[in-house]
């Protein structure tokens, strides 16, 4: 089993992603943290010297490897992985995708003092998040299998929502997801 998590920077994907994959003992990887790995520097640094281009062709490799290999795994993509089709598709092959949507404004308050992200480190971060969302919710949409409205749950709800869809598609057995659910309640 392959679940992808997709969508804004800010929706929660990498939280969620890490809960889901405690959840079903299964591996979280997160796309950012694995191209750093093989970047040998951060993001950041490498969108400052090379562009968003280089950076989005060293993605695509990345993601085609994830989730090519046979490792059960939950992965959690950066926000704009969904920009090229040859990741679209690779993603909605390769893995369970689920769109974790988040309004612009909801993004903008999460992400208002975040000084990581390469593209949010304009004059107006939230006039970008509505331009960014109205380019890539379209993208998300359609790379994805299932589309999760994160609004103001907290991760736990929304990772059992996850958890359900997975298992109201036969995705995951109703034992897996009530022992999870369960241990979560008891832990």
């Amino acid at each position: 089993m392959k679940i992808a998590l997709v969508g804004m920077p800010g929706s929660g994907k990498s939280t969620v992603g890490a809960q889901l994959a405690r959840q079903l003992g299964v591996r979280c990887l997160d796309s950012d943290a694995e191209i750093e790995k093989q970047l040998d520097e951060s993001i950041r640094s490498f969108f400052d010297r090379e562009g968003e281009a280089a950076f989005r062709a060293v993605e695509a490799s990345v993601i085609r490897g994830l989730v090519s290999g046979d490792d059960e795994i939950v992965l959690a993509t950066g926000g704009g992985a969904v920009l090229r089709e040859e990741n679209r598709r690779a993603l909605h092959d390769g893995a369970t995708v689920i769109y974790l949507r988040s309004s612009p404004d909801e993004l903008f308050r999460r992400l208002r003092y975040d000084t990581k992200r390469p593209l949010l480190q304009v004059r107006d971060p939230q006039k970008k998040l509505r331009e960014l969302y109205a380019q890539r919710d379209p993208l998300y949409r359609e790379t994805a299998h299932y589309v999760m409205e994160t609004g103001r749950p907290s991760v736990h709800a929304l990772v059992n929502m996850v958890l359900m869809q997975l298992e109201l598609a036969g995705l995951v057995s109703p034992e897996r997801v009530a022992a999870t659910v369960g241990a979560e309640k008891t832990g």
